[in-house]
């Protein structure tokens, strides 16, 4: 929130440097982010009155203006803008002035015509980005005065980046209070008094959802005069708190927005038809919304409407079809209270984001309705005049916030901020607060006013009086810890005992939002049902990720965009998945390779990554838990139907999956190259079996080589798995060593040449008890998966 130090100070104003205030405010919770001036630097430029004004001889568009400025004689000054009259006053640019950009005013001719000055619009001297003509300055505007000293330039525009708690600051009486409060100053709020009814006219209202809008006030307002301009005063502390002017109508609900914190609106009386309902949209139903946006709404948008159809989106944004514009005579003015969860979520929903979404999503206070509305009446009036009729106002008691009071105890202070204050400190700090408080034995009964939605604890009172007393005073000590030594399990494999595998292996650690796209993961994983968030950081953002895929194909993308064509990423963390309207977290360990095997050397022959790359990787991090598992071909929506395998441990149960991502997944998401990945359950993994020792055989080991003749479609693990089952106990290992297709194998076939290792703990084998082994071996082979000795 962007907010005038002046207009602050018109409320309470510390004898300390802006520095200084600055520095109380972050320091209190109320962070600043930057400091700014009011407006570029510029000198020399005053208060001018056109007081005469003559054709220019040689140009169309040209006026020769005599200005006064506050000397003896006015002074002749060549102006072009459309708006130039005689009567008008603007600013004035002497000779010598210096406006921004360092653009220094100079005696000139102008086709001709001498000029000793220039009449400035708001564009040049740095107070807009644009302007249709000259700057014009309220009639009463003292001539000769530097402009700076009229319009309070030498001004700062503080920038106070609030945390979604503290929605009572968004509001420069709300920084008030705080301000107040930490120099311990009174203060005054501004002054409302109850607008005099000129008519007795009103709009029938009515509320349909009482729990979304426990409160609504609407006023008829007659007879103004929308082409009236907006206070030059006005207009400049809506500019320095980032608003532009848009109309009188407007700007007094804008100003009373920034100055008390409550958003109003004002539909133009006559563009309605019946009255006023505050209801739930219907499915499908249009709106067209100020900004030129049509949305489709559905039953879950909460809108404001009249008899014939939905006007705006409640809390959020007005609709066009009942803006206010310069041909108004007659306005409907709103002021209401809606539950921050019936507004939370829904701006973003539809791809919005306002001041008053942003107050209402954080809990506007439930009480300021009626003084909100009277101020904003009390604008109107002033600037564009007109007669208020009286105010409607439906109310639902039962639902709207109470503010349940709070106990705490003298003693839990001093624990926990380890300072002993007075008992007239302690509660002259909740009074200035704004809260009630009521002395007892012990501590004190608080409770807190209507705009302090983050009190409902003892913790957050003690957090109060940290914050007023000052987080820099508060004594440093060190903690006494007295800690027990847990035995460590040889039984968990630790996280950090496998990342520092993959960082070795070439991997960099990634970490990604929980949260990503859901049209990403509706890519990735089609028919997993995933969990919506009601209030999303955005719309890219939206789902919780039931693959860790998601966060890591986005880097990787990102990072093949900028020239990075070997990327190895990997990442533990939660996936959510959700069973039986229950949401399972799982935590996972996923990883990602592209590009080429190895980084380029001189040594080694360019190759891209594949499957079996990644697959010694995965195998690598089973290796560290002593177990045994078996990948088997699957299929899997993401990955590839010919380079997918799934992970299964030696009981069975699923572990994970690895392969190459699906080419029409690849080309989707805008990758050039294949993408292999895996990802794999960490609870199965991280129980490590805990080594045995066993005696080493004192005979030696024996090996005979097999060359089979077996099926294309069956698997190596298959014909291993085959042998060990049901192999005799001194056979130890298998290890293949070749696999051929080509020349004298059917095409239907492949052979695949096997290791077996034999070794007998009690004597050395003979060669006819290997032979049998052997045989019995090829005979389990032939009748299992129909294998064949090859020539």
């Amino acid at each position: 929130m962007h907010i005038s130090e002046a207009w602050l100070r018109s409320y309470v104003n510390p004898a300390i440097s802006t520095e200084e205030l600055v520095e109380q405010l972050t320091m209190a919770g109320l962070e600043v982010d930057s400091v700014e001036p009011a407006a570029a630097k510029f000198s020399g430029v005053v208060v001018g009155e056109v007081m005469a004004m003559q054709q220019h001889p040689d140009a169309d568009r040209l006026r020769i203006c005599q200005v006064a400025v506050g000397e003896a004689e006015p002074l002749q000054i060549v102006c072009g803008a459309s708006n130039v009259r005689i009567g008008l006053k603007i600013p004035a640019a002497l000779i010598g002035a210096v406006l921004p950009a360092d653009f220094k005013i100079k005696k000139s001719k102008l086709r001709g015509v001498e000029s000793f000055g220039m009449l400035c619009s708001e564009k040049e001297l740095g107070l807009a980005a644009d302007a249709n003509g000259l700057m014009e300055l309220a009639s009463n505007a003292p001539v000769g005065v530097d402009i700076r000293e009229y319009l309070s330039l030498d001004d700062s525009i503080i920038e106070v980046d609030l945390t979604p708690n503290r929605a009572d600051c968004l509001s420069v009486e709300g920084l008030a209070r705080e301000v107040a409060v930490l120099n311990q100053m009174n203060w005054s709020a501004t002054s409302v008094e109850n607008t005099e009814i000129s008519h007795q006219e009103a709009l029938t209202v009515s509320v349909e959802a009482s729990e979304a809008c426990p409160r609504y006030l609407g006023r008829l307002i007659k007879g103004v005069n929308a082409k009236a301009l907006t206070p030059l005063w006005m207009q400049e502390r809506l500019r320095r708190s980032g608003l532009r002017s848009l109309g009188p109508l407007v700007d007094a609900t804008n100003y009373v927005l920034l100055e008390l914190g409550q958003p109003l609106h004002v539909f133009d009386a006559e563009k309605l038809s019946g009255g006023i309902t505050v209801r739930w949209a219907k499915a499908d139903e249009d709106l067209a919304l100020l900004n030129g946006q049509t949305i489709k709404l559905d039953d879950q948008a909460l809108v404001i409407a009249d008899d014939k159809q939905a006007l705006a989106l409640a809390g959020i944004m007005g609709g066009n079809n009942s803006a206010v514009n310069n041909e108004t005579q007659a306005v409907f003015l709103e002021c209401a209270f809606f539950s921050p969860q019936s507004i939370a979520g829904e701006a973003r929903r539809f791809g919005l984001h306002t001041d008053s979404s942003h107050r209402f999503e954080r809990g506007v206070d439930a009480t300021l309705q009626t003084r909100a509305i009277e101020r904003a009446t009390q604008l109107i009036l002033d600037i564009s005049g007109g007669n208020a009729g009286v105010i409607t106002e439906v109310t639902a008691e039962s639902v709207l916030p109470q503010r349940q009071s709070v106990f705490l105890r003298r003693q839990r202070i001093e624990k926990m901020l380890g300072i002993a204050l007075a008992d007239e400190q302690i509660a002259d700090i909740f009074k200035r607060l704004g809260m009630a408080v009521e002395t007892q034995v012990d501590g004190w009964q608080i409770t807190p006013p209507g705009f302090r939605f983050d009190i409902t604890i003892e913790a957050d009172l003690i957090e109060e009086v940290a914050r007023i007393y000052g987080y820099n005073k508060l004594p440093n000590s060190s903690l006494l810890m007295r800690s027990k030594l847990i035995p460590a399990t040889e039984a968990v494999l630790e996280i950090d005992r496998i990342k520092d595998l993959l960082v070795d292996r070439g991997y960099q650690e990634a970490i990604t939002y929980s949260f990503v796209d859901e049209d990403i993961q509706f890519i990735i994983a089609p028919d997993i049902k995933v969990i919506h968030l009601k209030n999303p950081i955005s719309s890219e953002l939206s789902v919780m990720r039931t693959t860790l895929w998601c966060g890591l194909l986005k880097a990787a993308l990102y990072n093949t965009n900028r020239q990075q064509n070997r990327v190895r990423l990997f990442e533990t963390g939660l996936r959510f998945i959700k069973n039986d309207g229950q949401v399972h977290q799982q935590k996972m360990l996923a990883g990602l390779a592209l590009g080429g095997a190895y980084n380029e050397q001189w040594d080694i022959s360019a190759r891209k990554v594949d499957f079996f790359d990644i697959k010694s990787d995965v195998q690598a991090i089973i290796a560290l838990s002593g177990h045994e598992v078996q990948f088997l071909p699957a299929q899997q929506s993401a990955l590839h139907p010919g380079q997918t395998a799934e992970i299964l441990a030696s009981n069975g149960e699923k572990i994970g999956w690895l392969g190459m991502l699906h080419p029409n997944i690849e080309k989707q998401l805008g990758f050039d190259t294949q993408v292999f990945l895996f990802e794999v359950d960490q609870n199965l993994i991280f129980n490590k079996r805990i080594p045995l020792f066993k005696s080493l055989s004192k005979y030696p080991s024996v090996r005979r080589d097999l060359a089979l003749i077996v099926k294309e479609d069956i698997a190596v693990i298959e014909i291993i798995n085959c042998i060990k089952g049901s192999a005799d106990s001194v056979l130890k290992d298998v290890i293949v060593f070749d696999i051929y297709r080509g020349k004298g194998i059917d095409e239907d076939s492949k052979s695949v040449a096997l290791g077996l290792i034999m070794q007998d703990d009690a004597q050395t084998l003979t060669d006819s008890e290997i032979d049998v082994i052997v045989s019995k071996t090829l005979d389990i082979l032939i009748d299992k998966i129909h294998a064949k000795l090859r020539d």
